[in-house]
This record gives C-alpha cells, sequence and structure tokens, in this order.
C-alpha cells in the first residue's frame, strides 16, 4: 500500500525503561492528551497510561486543532486506517513502536480516527494517543455515542480478507494485507445507524467446534470473556458504560461448514447439533445475564455448503429461547444471489460485505428499537 505524501514518520524517541507514552517527545503535547480520546473497544490499560487490545475493528477517535496529528503505535503485527474528518489519509502497515504524523493539514480543528483493520489474537497491540504538531493541540475527546451495537462472530464477522477481490490472496500480500475490519457488515452498519459498535470476532471458529474440527480443546467460548486475546484467563470488566441495544451473533459457520473428520468427538451431524444448541442457549443466557432484559439479540445464520443444519439449528434456538419468554432474541438469516465470494478463499468481499450490511440495516429498522 502506498503511503500517502501527507503521512511522515518522526523517530520515536525512547529510553531502556520508558513507557510507549511516556516516549513520545513532543514540545506541543499537553499534560494528560494521550487519555483525549473515546474507543467502545476492549481494551486494557498499561502502567504507562497507553492501552493493550487484540479484538479486530477497534477504533480510537480523537479531536485536535492545528496542521497535522501523531498517532502513537507499538505494533508490528497489525495493520491500522487513519481517517481525518471522516476520509481516509493513510493506511499503517505493521507500525511497529513508532509515532506515525499526517502533516500539511488546515489549520483548523479536526477529527481524527484510527481503526484496526486485522485480527491478532496471538499478540496485543499498544496505543499510547494522539499528539499534535508544534502550534496545536489536542482537543476534549469526543462524546460516545447513545447507540451501541455489539457484533460477535467468527470470520465473515472479521471482514476476513474482504479486500482482496480475489480468492487466492497468499500472492497478493496474504491474508492479513487483504482484511479491514472497517469495511465489515458490521462496522458499516454501526456506522449507518451513528452507534459505537465492537466487533467481538474471531476467525476459523465456532461454538462448539472450530473450522475443519481444529484445536478440538478450544472454541469461540474459550475467549470471548476476554480483553486480550493471547492471555489465558483474562477477563474483561464490562464497564457500566457499555451496554448495547443490539447483539448480533454469528456463530455456527465454523461448526458446519466442513464434514466431521474420523476422530472428533461428534460422530453423527445430529450429535454436533444437540451439542450446538446446548452451547448455544447457554451462550445467550450468558448475554442476556451480561445485558439485561431490554437487549435485542439478533442470532444470524447464513449459507453453508453441503448441509442446512446451521440455519436449522439457530432457528429451533431462537424459538426455544421465544418459547421460554425471551422475546427478544430474533433469527435473522441473510443470503443474496449477488454475493461474490470474492474475499480470501471464498469469503465475503467488501461488496457482499456492503450487501450484508443493508440486509441487516433492513433487518434492524423492523424492531422495535428505542434508541
Amino acid at each position: 500500500m502506498q503511503t500517502p505524501r501527507h503521512l511522515s514518520r518522526r523517530t520515536l524517541v525512547t529510553a531502556a525503561t520508558a513507557g510507549l507514552v511516556a516516549a513520545v517527545a513532543s514540545p506541543s503535547q499537553a499534560s494528560g492528551a494521550r487519555a483525549r480520546f473515546h474507543t467502545a473497544g476492549r481494551i486494557k490499560k498499561t502502567v504507562h497510561g497507553a492501552v493493550q487490545y487484540t479484538w479486530p475493528g477497534i477504533y480510537f477517535e480523537g479531536r485536535f486543532r492545528g496542521t497535522g496529528v501523531g498517532i502513537v503505535l507499538d505494533d508490528s503485527d497489525n495493520d491500522y486506517d487513519v481517517q481525518i474528518d471522516g476520509t481516509t489519509l493513510a493506511t499503517l502497515v505493521t507500525p511497529g513502536r513508532n509515532t506515525s504524523w499526517i502533516d500539511d493539514l488546515p489549520d483548523t480543528e479536526h477529527a481524527v480516527r484510527l481503526v484496526k483493520r486485522t485480527e491478532s489474537p496471538w499478540a496485543a497491540g499498544r496505543f499510547g494517543g494522539f499528539v499534535a504538531a508544534p502550534g496545536g493541540a489536542i482537543l476534549a475527546r469526543p462524546r460516545p455515542r447513545s447507540r451501541q451495537i455489539e457484533f460477535i462472530g467468527d470470520s465473515f464477522t472479521a471482514g476476513y480478507g474482504n479486500v482482496s477481490g480475489t480468492r487466492d490472496c497468499s500472492g497478493n500480500g496474504g491474508v492479513n494485507r487483504n482484511s479491514d475490519a472497517d469495511l465489515a457488515f458490521g462496522a458499516l452498519t454501526a456506522r449507518s445507524l451513528g452507534a459505537d459498535y465492537q466487533i467481538n470476532a474471531y476467525s476459523g471458529l465456532g461454538m462448539v467446534r472450530n473450522y475443519n474440527g481444529s484445536s478440538p480443546d478450544a472454541d469461540f467460548r474459550t475467549y470471548y470473556d476476554r480483553a486480550l486475546l493471547n492471555v489465558e484467563g483474562d477477563v474483561w470488566r464490562t464497564p457500566h458504560t457499555w451496554r448495547p441495544q443490539v447483539v448480533v451473533v454469528g456463530l455456527g459457520i465454523n461448526d458446519f461448514s466442513t464434514p466431521l473428520n474420523q476422530g472428533e468427538r461428534w460422530t453423527t451431524e445430529e450429535a454436533l447439533v444437540a451439542a450446538y444448541e446446548t452451547a448455544y442457549q447457554s451462550f445467550l443466557a450468558k448475554l442476556r445475564a451480561r445485558y439485561g432484559p431490554k437487549t435485542f439479540i439478533v442470532v444470524s445464520a447464513t449459507y453453508v455448503s453441503h448441509t442446512t443444519a446451521f440455519a436449522q439449528a439457530t432457528q429451533r434456538i431462537v424459538q426455544e429461547r421465544n418459547r421460554r419468554g425471551d422475546n427478544r432474541v430474533r433469527y435473522w438469516y441473510y443470503d443474496d444471489p449477488d454475493l461474490d465470494r470474492l474475499g480470501c478463499d471464498w469469503h465475503p468481499s467488501v461488496k457482499d460485505h456492503r450487501i450484508i450490511s443493508g440486509l441487516l440495516n433492513n433487518y434492524l429498522a423492523a424492531l422495535p428499537l428505542r434508541w
């Protein structure tokens, strides 16, 4: 990816014991400026004032006055987009330990948004805040949005390989260089509705069975409660400020998209379906306990090859939940003849994500949401 002409790099001055934020040498950085950003994502603060995170699509929003802004990062695994006043001006590819600058802007007030495009369940990124160019200033953080949506899922939700344009992206930079969670259907829908959001998605994982039966000792439920996916036993303490009115769950593609292999714990598809439905009911109970009775939980399904078990099981799950008196659990099946699945490894393309987002927008518009 080409670097725009207005993106420059300035050396991040470090000391052997300095933290990420403390290492930034900038005469324009006001005291406390590093905390002047808004995020709705799952983050953990470090002792030096930076924040760590692993889930895809996490974003940080700020405001500044002046001709430039620096983005303080320590991340050699992920890619990020930098947006100024709603326009993407730069993509930072595995920026490392650095402060990346957007310069040559009009000398006025601006909005800045940093978004993590990629997945990194094996490593945490660190963000140290926004810093202003000389003569400018970091302004008060943007206000949180009153609307909130949480997206829970797998590679479809994460935007796996969606910007590739070709199903085989092995010679085209690989999956990471061709993934953009900010262009996945969840992010598109949330932005169209003016909502804050989380994308809590992990490619390859299912509710009880992962893709092709891989890693049988773990599944999505193993990781859902974590802020840092790479830290065993980590728990994200849900803040009182995170109370989504809608939670969209998309888990099951990996459970059912490949036939059972010899040696897996389920000997028949019927046994897998039974385990899936039992686990899903428990997962829905957890979400209901966490977010209360008013949140709509949308259980989604889509087409997978060779079986209709996914769609049928999710529909029964919702019907059973409704039978028990929880009418705010709803079923959403999405498909469209115009889906081309031209992302990496037959995943949805950017075009497909726009289509799916439109379908979801229509679905949510029919719910009696009061937000």
